[in-house]
């Protein structure tokens, strides 16, 4: 009974795929772009929106060019920060004396 069923799921599951590869062969790989003449108002759209864009872009360079050097100041005072905590654990562990050596049973 257990490989009747098995069967049967198996031999559904090989036609479901069968149909969906079927189904994606039909659709056309590539689409049909027709070209359509734009109208003045359109082409006046695009080019203020063409516009926006590159000024939004420049201000945005521009942006990141002025906070670049405010960023490498906080990235060298967080390095010398964490310098000056690495050499205080240092100073505080050479304070620390080894951990002891159990004696040795005779």
């Amino acid at each position: 009974m257990l490989k009747r069923i098995v069967a049967v799921a198996t031999t559904a599951g090989l036609f479901a795929l069968v149909g969906v590869t079927g189904a994606q062969a039909a659709e056309p790989t590539t689409p049909v772009v027709k070209k359509v003449a734009l109208t003045p108002e359109q082409k006046a759209a695009f080019e203020a929106a063409k516009a926006a864009h590159k000024a939004a872009h420049v201000a945005r360079q521009a942006a990141v060019a002025t906070a670049k050097p405010a960023i490498e100041s906080a990235r060298a005072t967080f390095k010398a920060a964490r310098d000056a905590f690495k050499a205080a654990v240092a100073t505080a562990r050479a304070g620390i004396p080894a951990k002891p050596v159990k004696p040795a049973r005779p």
